[in-house]
C-alpha cells in the first residue's frame, strides 16, 4: 500500500506544518505556493496576509513583525 501523501498546510492554533512539524509556512509550503501564485503574487500577499491575522490571533506571545517576516517577507518579488 502506498504512503499516504500529508500536504504541508498549516495547524491551527499552532501554526506548525502538519506533514513537517516546523513553523509554517515551511520550505516546501513556500515552493508550493509560489508555484501555485507564480502568475498572481499580489494574490498570495493578500492570501498570506488573512493567514498572518488569524495566526496573530492565535499566537499571542509573537511578536507582529516576527509574523510579518514569517508570513510576508518571502513573498516579495525578487530580481
Amino acid at each position: 500500500m502506498p504512503r499516504r501523501h500529508r500536504d504541508h498546510l498549516p495547524t491551527r492554533p499552532t501554526w506548525r506544518c502538519a506533514a513537517c512539524g516546523i513553523a509554517w509556512p515551511c520550505s516546501a509550503a513556500k515552493l508550493r505556493l509560489l508555484g501555485e501564485y507564480r502568475n498572481d503574487r499580489l494574490a498570495l500577499t493578500v492570501y498570506l496576509a488573512t493567514l498572518q491575522a488569524e495566526a496573530g490571533e492565535q499566537l499571542r506571545d509573537m511578536e507582529p513583525a516576527r509574523l510579518t517576516e514569517r508570513f510576508l517577507s518571502w513573498t516579495r518579488a525578487r530580481g
